[in-house]
């Protein structure tokens, strides 16, 4: 798969098919704008687990990944599938995310 290229689904559209393995898909009812916010949010805590763990920061990896987390769940990708929310359970779920993460990178 190319960089410009989305990649291969599964018929149900709920995972993703990167190098054989399976990976739950983002909700798709996400707005494009938010999903770009969450994944600028998902990339930064990214870069901070790698900065941590390379400065043997135990704690920082730690809340570093706590926040990949956060934008993953947000983002539909862990916790509830997003299949099996309602509408207003998908939107609250990246809502409540998306507020968590802003919130914490203004600190």
């Amino acid at each position: 798969m190319e960089a410009h290229q989305s990649p291969e689904r599964t018929p149900d559209g709920h995972f993703v098919v990167i190098k054989g393995r399976k990976w739950r898909a983002t909700d798709p009812s996400l707005p494009e704008e938010i999903a770009a916010r969450l994944r600028r949010h998902l990339m930064s805590a990214r870069r901070e687990v790698r900065s941590a763990m390379a400065a043997g920061d135990a704690r920082a990896e730690r809340a570093a990944r706590a926040r990949v987390n956060q934008a993953k769940i947000a983002l539909g990708e862990r916790g509830t599938p997003w299949w099996d929310q309602s509408e207003d359970e998908r939107r609250r779920r990246w809502e409540q995310g998306l507020a968590r993460l802003d919130a914490e990178a203004q600190n």
